[in-house]
């Protein structure tokens, strides 16, 4: 029940940093994907997601009509379609705080040097062994 409690007040708490910039986590995602300079495939973006390809295509057409992504076809395959920042897109970037250096200072403020290494070390194994049960395609 902790865990779920945390999840929760985690994408509360994103979502209220990220709202004056008019986006939410999952559009804060797809952005630092995009800042790295690299053209992303939007069909892989549903995978790193772990959503449908719809729900991936509806995100990416929000950030289209907001201007902060641009969409062109792939020279490798025209079916697909690389996905960019726009330049409004890379001056938002830029001028985003950075959400998850944000949490981290809230949740773990006043918390001791040896519990954040027993708290990264047990969630760090926690989420290898979900990616793991994924990985297998096994039924969770």
């Amino acid at each position: 029940m902790a865990a779920k409690q945390f999840v929760l007040a985690n994408r509360t708490a994103m979502e209220a940093i990220l709202r004056p910039h008019g986006l939410g986590g999952t559009q804060w995602w797809v952005l630092s994907q995009l800042a790295t300079g690299d053209a992303v495939r939007q069909r892989d973006l549903a995978g790193a997601l772990n959503v449908e390809r719809a729900t991936a295509s509806e995100l990416v057409l929000t950030l289209v009509r907001k201007g902060l992504v641009e969409q062109t076809p792939d020279p490798g395959d025209l079916r697909q379609k690389l996905l960019h920042l726009t330049d409004a897109g890379e001056q938002l970037w830029a001028s985003l705080p950075d959400p998850l250096e944000r949490l981290y200072d809230i949740a773990f403020e006043g918390t001791s040097a040896t519990d954040l290494t027993t708290i990264a070390r047990v969630l760090s194994a926690a989420t290898e062994q979900l990616l793991a049960t994924r990985n297998e395609r096994t039924s969770l």
